[in-house]
């Protein structure tokens, strides 16, 4: 039997639609950010453009199936792809690290402890009000370049929180830096700690942030089709718009469901 022929290379475009079937909520930022972990490694053209292959498309599959439906953290899924690399077999996505637990923590059982009230002495009671005054602070721009001592000193986090938001995508490196959105990330992050959040009850919103990321790519995406002078500067000044109106409407849905919740 004579094996089909591969695939030419396909743009980020392409991906996106290969794999948008099975996972709904993919993005390009999504795929960049996985990129940029060192999960997936695409050619790059002359121009700098990126170029997939069949077997990035794969490596992305079995990334996502991981995520999506095992919550494997990068961590584990990283080890994974290495021993695949290194010609071992590719183990299912549920399997269990040498630990015995699906993502390799230790919190005795379903892996997704309750958080702990604001009067449990590890919640850190009492420092709530300086950590907030931190994350409210003004954000600073993404153009903005942090080292990583740089980005722990200025969220007033420590190493082991910043690998668990890295772990499950709540930050990530633009190249060997972090940006001003990944400070503002630690910082906002650091305040939900007061009250007993980790970085794994936090996933929820990351995956509904993709969500929104998708819909406003999804209505840009024929302005950056134009070829016109300023077309790319005008659909993201568009995705700004409809990111800001996206980020109220989620404000106030949540204000009222908790007005519906403790209001007597």
């Amino acid at each position: 039997m004579t094996a089909q022929p591969a695939r030419a290379l396909m743009t980020i475009g392409d991906v996106l639609g290969l794999l948008r079937e099975d996972f709904p909520d993919v993005t390009i930022s999504k795929i960049r950010f996985l990129e940029a972990e060192g999960l997936v490694t695409p050619q790059r053209s002359p121009a700098g453009y990126r170029k997939f292959s069949d077997a990035d498309v794969e490596r992305l599959r079995f990334v996502l199936t991981a995520q999506r439906d095992h919550y494997l953290p990068l961590r584990v899924i990283r080890q994974r792809l290495e021993a695949l690399d290194r010609g071992e077999p590719m183990p299912p996505p549920d399997a269990r690290p040498a630990d015995g637990r699906p993502d390799g923590r230790a919190d005795g059982g379903n892996g997704a402890a309750a958080p702990r009230s604001a009067g449990d002495p590890r919640s850190g009671e009492g420092r709530g009000p300086r950590t907030l005054v931190a994350a409210d602070a003004a954000a600073p721009g993404p153009q903005v370049r942090l080292t990583r001592r740089q980005l722990l000193d200025g969220a007033g986090i420590d190493e082991a929180l910043l690998a668990q938001l890295e772990e499950y995508g709540l930050i990530g490196r633009n190249g060997t830096h972090y940006d001003g959105e990944a400070l503002t990330v630690a910082r906002t992050a650091a305040a939900l700690g007061e009250f007993g959040f980790e970085a794994r009850h936090l996933r929820a919103v990351k995956a509904a942030a993709d969500r929104q990321v998708g819909l406003i790519e999804q209505v840009v995406a024929p302005q950056l089709r134009r070829r016109s002078p300023g077309a790319h500067e005008q659909a993201a000044d568009t995705a700004r718009r409809i990111a800001d109106l996206a980020v109220r409407l989620h404000a106030a849905l949540v204000a009222t469901g908790l007005r519906e919740s403790l209001d007597p």
